[in-house]
């Protein structure tokens, strides 16, 4: 029975006199399904009272209304929070580790322990301990207690809800105050998997999943690594050593190309010195590359800098373009500050130090003009520092 109407937000909502439908809380997310003809978006405890607000695609009218539950997420939903209260007693029985809190996400859910040294040999007992709960079918009773009979049924956890409250035992094996949707035996979660874990803020955050969940998973998995073995020509169970000999070979591969690369700007370098014209008694290496990356292009100033005494101006062209210069540490001007009175006024960003500067955001057909102001900059500076010298630029 639809008993009052609201709004949330810019959608529809709806209270009823009673519900099927399980709001957000306690890390569970809500259920979906259909009040009449509208789908349910979500279900939330409306706040400041215990009133379940309905909220929905369409308005609905007061009255009676037929609801219809989605029963796939609700029967997931009761798979891992029943696999949960399962799992974090294990890690109690275990490893005394309790569960400080429970999230229940879209593909995984996850806990959080008091553990500070988690290890994959306690990740396996506490799945196998919980993995031997299920496979026993043992029945999950709903008991209710006030807080005085709480304190005599061993609850895995307080409670903090006064009058009755609802306690999920899993008979034999875990006895937990919850209000969330839980299976009617431990058969009927299937399994429960320990996926990964981590340290986590001072303990332990465990990822899982239980039933249907754990089954995608494991053939979404599985289909991952029989791929991964075709490519390899080999058993999947081989793919973990063939990936790390390919990871060696690949590290060794990359030092040698870097030590090639090296090799070759230092070639490159020298060629680019004796093809150079003069600036004063300095050599200028003013070029133009496309293709290259702005770090190749300064390291190759640098190494041309470094070989003699030079200014290396060299910029590259795509869709706009970028240079580096920079100059020898024996020789007068500033790269840094050439480049922002260049950039002030033919545009583009940039700036550096005074011995190498990089530059940026150039409209291409500006590159030349930043060419000739870059020389004039250093050929300025040159002449007030040796005044009665005399440039023989070829």
């Amino acid at each position: 029975m639809v008993l009052a109407e609201r709004r949330h937000g810019d959608k529809p909502a709806v209270m009823l006199d009673r519900t099927i439908f399980y709001p957000t809380s306690g890390g569970q997310p809500h259920d979906t399904g259909f009040l009449g003809q509208a789908r349910i978006l979500d279900v939330q405890e409306e706040e400041g009272t215990e009133a379940i607000l309905h909220i929905l695609d369409s308005p609905i009218p007061l009255g009676p209304v037929a609801g219809r539950i989605d029963w796939e997420r609700r029967f997931d939903h009761m798979q891992q929070h029943t696999g949960q209260h399962i799992l974090s007693q294990a890690f109690v029985r275990v490893a005394q580790a309790p569960t400080v809190s429970f999230h229940l996400g879209e593909e995984t859910s996850t806990i959080d322990l008091e553990l500070p040294q988690p290890m994959s040999s306690l990740m396996r007992e506490a799945e196998d301990l919980a993995s031997q709960i299920v496979f026993e079918d043992r029945p999950v009773h709903v008991l209710t207690a006030d807080r005085e009979a709480l304190r005599t049924l061993g609850v895995r956890k307080e409670s903090q809800r006064e009058g009755d409250i609802r306690v999920i035992d899993v008979e034999g094996f875990d006895r937990s105050p919850c209000g969330g949707t839980h299976v009617r035996r431990s058969g009927e979660i299937g399994i429960i998997a320990i996926l990964a874990f981590e340290r986590y803020k001072g303990g332990t955050r465990a990822e899982f999943a239980c039933g249907g969940r754990a089954l995608r998973t494991f053939r979404r998995d599985h289909e991952v690594l029989k791929e991964l073995a075709r490519l390899h020509s080999a058993h999947p169970y081989e793919t973990p050593r063939l990936i790390e000999k390919l990871l060696q070979e690949r590290a060794a591969l990359t030092r040698e190309n870097a030590k090639l690369r090296d090799q070759a700007q230092d070639w490159e370098a020298l060629e680019l010195l004796d093809r150079a014209d003069k600036l004063g008694e300095a050599a200028l290496v003013c070029r133009s590359f496309s293709g290259r990356t702005i770090e190749s292009l300064k390291v190759l100033a640098q190494k041309i800098t470094a070989r003699s005494p030079s200014v290396a101006i060299l910029g590259q062209v795509q869709d706009a373009a970028q240079l580096v210069v920079a100059r020898s540490s024996n020789l007068p001007g500033d790269c840094g500050a050439a480049v922002k009175e260049a950039a002030a006024r033919l545009g583009g960003r940039g700036g550096g130090k005074p011995d190498i500067a990089q530059a940026g955001g150039i409209a291409v057909g500006a590159l030349q003009s930043w060419f000739d102001a870059l020389q004039e900059h250093f050929r300025a500076s040159m002449i007030k520092e040796n005044p009665q010298g005399k440039e023989h630029d070829r």
